[in-house]
């Protein structure tokens, strides 16, 4: 609509030139229904005798429209943030989840955005939704929990494909929140802590070999040196001796009541 090139042909220019004399014959009154101010961050499409004026969007600053012959159309260029509500998606995995989002967009074509589309707002919402639900069905329930920030960028690239003859550009798409049946997270969680308590008896059972192991060595350690056993008892009376003051039963080889008793049968 707005690529059209057509004049307003003889009967147009006519009613405008009306129009201009009516401003003239007004003057001043005229002046301040004529004159309209726009703001930095709108642009105004202007309509006259149902086309679009220069083909393009005016503004910033003042306009001039004229009575009888121009409507005008405000259209803000600054960022919306538009929430999604939650939708009830089923997974591929049969699995029932309510997901909600937000969606930040801005119109960057404001003659597209006012002559291809009703509400450009309203159907970027709708899009939105149907896209967040169609993309999430296809993603499974671990899927959706993980990878967040790649659904959001699929959802964004759909969006932006199918928003660009609205004059609008997706800047972002965000999956704000989660949430699945209570029966679930039950089941997840029981799935959980029986894989936490299965990884703990591995580290335990880890942990019983390598001891084991290292008493192994020590044993052999020993072995070979008669005197480091006495040592050893005498390091663990000296640590336990430390800590807590109590009575303390300190074994002693049998060998050495063998030789005691040996040099008092001597004496």
């Amino acid at each position: 609509i707005a690529d059209r090139q057509e004049g307003i042909g003889v009967c147009g220019w006519i009613l405008v030139s009306l129009s201009f004399l009516l401003v003239l014959v007004t003057f001043p009154i005229s002046i301040w229904a004529c004159i309209k101010v726009v703001r930095e961050y709108e642009r105004a499409v202007v309509f006259r005798l149902g086309r679009i004026l220069s083909k393009k969007a005016q503004g910033p600053g003042m306009i001039l429209v004229l009575p009888c012959t121009d409507i005008f159309i405000k259209v803000d260029l600054r960022m919306v943030t538009c929430k999604i509500p939650p939708q009830e998606v089923l997974t591929r995995d049969a699995v029932t989840a309510q997901v909600d989002g937000l969606v930040h967009y801005r119109i960057h074509s404001p003659v597209r955005a006012v002559a291809n589309i009703t509400d450009v707002h309203s159907a970027t919402l709708l899009l939105a939704q149907t896209t967040l639900r169609n993309i999430l069905g296809t993603q499974s329930l671990a899927q959706l929990l993980a990878g967040r920030e790649e659904i959001s960028h699929s959802i964004q690239a759909t969006l932006d494909s199918a928003t660009e003859q609205w004059g609008v550009k997706v800047a972002r798409v965000e999956i704000k929140d989660i949430r699945i049946p209570v029966a679930m997270q039950r089941a997840m969680a029981a799935e959980a802590e029986a894989a936490r308590g299965t990884r703990a008896k591995v580290v335990a059972a880890e942990g019983e070999m390598n001891a084991s192991k290292a008493l192994q060595k020590a044993s052999m350690v020993l072995t070979e040196s008669p005197a480091g056993l006495p040592l050893r008892y005498l390091q663990a009376l000296t640590a336990v001796a430390a800590q807590n003051n109590s009575t303390i039963v300190f074994p002693l080889p049998i060998n050495m009541f063998g030789n005691l008793g040996q040099k008092s049968t001597g004496g």
